[in-house]
């Protein structure tokens, strides 16, 4: 299910590849689906959530009615039944998607994380999914992966629960991962930035 998604998030995004290049990417795509999976919600609203602009967001809502994903109307934008079943596909692979608390662990102002399901044994030192981080947008981030009931980061600790409770216990506030999960907490100088380093770190896992 995660190749379908993936390419079908790819094809949303680059389907009129002829034309000019697209000027947003998958991230907002599956973030546009999260916000109107929530309720009907205009283009205005859509546009500042995402932080882009009245010509981008006319373009993703295009793209998004082109693919049969979403339904407009005067009250807004909302899912179709293709779109609530895409969606619900990506909920499976990535369950928790939140805003988590600085601690010494994510060191910076604004962090993210997503807990990504049954990817732990593809991650190695981490730094695949570091760098897909910075390249969206984060500054620095982290891969902590379940093995044996214990969250274990790469070099640093085989259980943060033992190692860094305080960290641990403020990270976990509202996620609750499963052994061989993984959480990317990825974080910058401001929410979106954290968000979009956060997704497009897990977004690799997929692969």
């Amino acid at each position: 299910m995660s190749l379908n998604i993936k390419k079908t998030i790819k094809g949303i995004v680059h389907e009129k590849a002829p034309g000019p290049s697209t000027s947003f990417s998958m991230f907002h795509v599956v973030y546009a689906l999260e916000l109107i999976s929530k309720k009907s919600i205009g283009r205005s609203k859509l546009a500042k959530q995402l932080e882009v602009g009245e010509g981008v967001i006319r373009t993703i809502i295009n793209h998004l009615k082109e693919a049969k994903l979403i339904i407009t109307s005067r009250q807004g934008c909302k899912l179709s039944n293709k779109g609530l079943e895409l969606w619900r596909s990506i909920e499976k692979v990535f369950p928790y998607r939140v805003e988590v608390k600085r601690t010494i662990l994510n060191n910076s102002k604004y962090s993210f994380a997503f807990l990504v399901k049954n990817r732990g044994h593809k991650i190695k030192s981490g730094i695949v999914q570091r760098d897909a981080a910075i390249m969206g947008g984060a500054r620095r981030s982290i891969a902590i992966v379940t093995k044996n009931n214990k969250l274990a980061i790469d070099s640093v600790s085989d259980d943060i629960k033992r190692d860094f409770p305080d960290a641990s216990k403020k990270l976990l506030q509202n996620i609750f991962p499963e052994n061989n999960d993984v959480i990317i907490v990825a974080g910058a100088d401001s929410a979106i930035r954290a968000k979009r380093g956060a997704f497009a770190a897990s977004w690799v896992l997929i692969n």
